[in-house]
């Protein structure tokens, strides 16, 4: 039986190969690694970008029902302005249905998506009351605004839990 003479040439044309093959998985895992941290913050600045315009848009509201509750706007024009208002919302809330977030974010943007829901039944029945003056309505927006902010907080909690969990 002859036995087999090893080839040094074709032990370096392995070694070589295999060194290549490394250095691929290695370049693919990192690209990868960096395609999920770019998506992540992308996600992140585009939920930031979001929750900005409804926090403006809210506080301009209020403004306005505040000027409303001092005499400063009539009820058409305040009534007026909560149409626009409940419509700017609604469209703020579709933005977040655009969101492709990783799946560490989701149950955060859940809860940013319900308590923007919450925020429109809340100021829906605000409008209400403007119309009707029937305070039972303005209480139940009072508790639909304690929701939402409740759903916001632990929104907020959520992301940052998710976020610290996979920086």
């Amino acid at each position: 039986m002859k036995k087999k003479v090893s080839n040094p040439k074709r032990k370096i044309q392995i070694a070589v190969a295999a060194g290549i093959i490394i250095i691929g998985i290695v370049i693919v895992l990192s690209y990868n690694l960096d395609q999920v941290r770019i998506s992540g913050q992308r996600f992140g600045d585009n939920l930031a970008q979001i929750q900005n315009d409804l926090k403006d848009e809210t506080a301009g509201y209020d403004s306005k029902v505040a000027q409303y509750q001092r005499g400063g706007i009539t009820r058409d024009e305040i009534l007026q302005i909560s149409d626009k208002h409940i419509s700017v919302l609604d469209d703020i809330l579709s933005r977040y249905n655009t969101l492709r977030p990783p799946e560490t974010f989701v149950s955060s943007l859940q809860l940013f998506k319900l308590s923007t829901q919450t925020q429109i039944e809340s100021d829906k029945l605000l409008k209400e009351w403007i119309q009707t003056g029937d305070n039972s309505t303005k209480i139940k927006s009072d508790e639909l605004l304690g929701r939402a902010f409740e759903y916001e907080t632990r929104a907020l909690d959520s992301f940052n839990s998710a976020k610290a969990n996979s920086g």
